[in-house]
C-alpha cells in the first residue's frame, strides 16, 4: 500500500461538487452550495482550503479572518480518508496562513456530541470557553465554543508537507 500523498490548496469553485458531497456525508446541517460559492467568490474575510490527493478533494476547512481572530466555520474529511491526519494538516493550514495574516486568536463551536472533532481541536490546543444553548437549530443541540491563543505553532517542516498558497 503506497502513502497518501495530500496537498493542501486553497478551495476554488472546481472544488465545490467533491466538497459538497463530503458536507452532505457529514453533517446532518450542511451548508448549501450557495453558502460555498459565496463563502470563496465574495466574502473578503473568508479563507477556505482544501485536501487533494490525486486531485480528488479529500477534506476542506473553512473560516474568516476578522480583526486578530479566526473563526473556524467548518471542517470536513471524506468518510474514506478520516484517522490519516487529513483533518490535523487541514487545521494546521489555517492556524498557519491565519498566522501569516496577523491573526492572533482562533475560536470555533462544535456540537457538544463530536467527541472526535473535540479531542482533534484540544490536541492543538483550544480549550472549552462556554457553551452556546440550542445552537444548532436542526435538533437543539449545544454548541462547546473552543478557543486557542496563537503563538505561531505550525513550524515550517510542516508548511513544507502542507504546500503552499
Amino acid at each position: 500500500m503506497r502513502a497518501m500523498k495530500i496537498k493542501i490548496v486553497l478551495m476554488e469553485l472546481m472544488h465545490l461538487a467533491e466538497v459538497l458531497a463530503i458536507e452532505q456525508d457529514s453533517f446532518s446541517d450542511p451548508w448549501s452550495e450557495y453558502a460555498f460559492k459565496s463563502e470563496i467568490s465574495a466574502n473578503p474575510h473568508a479563507a477556505y482550503f482544501v485536501a487533494l490527493e490525486d486531485g480528488k478533494v479529500v477534506g476542506y476547512i473553512g473560516g474568516w479572518l476578522i480583526m486578530d481572530q479566526l473563526h473556524i466555520t467548518n471542517l470536513a474529511v471524506d468518510r474514506n480518508y478520516r484517522q490519516k491526519g487529513i483533518a490535523m494538516d487541514l487545521l494546521d493550514r489555517i492556524l498557519e496562513y491565519s498566522w501569516q495574516e496577523g491573526i492572533r486568536e482562533a475560536t470555533l463551536e462544535v456540537r457538544v456530541s463530536n467527541n472526535s472533532a473535540i479531542n482533534l481541536y484540544r490536541k492543538k490546543g483550544f480549550v472549552s470557553a462556554g457553551c452556546r444553548p440550542g445552537y444548532y437549530l436542526n435538533n437543539n443541540e449545544d454548541a462547546l465554543i473552543m478557543w486557542k491563543e496563537m503563538k505561531g505553532d505550525v513550524g515550517k517542516d510542516d508548511m513544507d508537507k502542507l504546500g503552499s498558497v
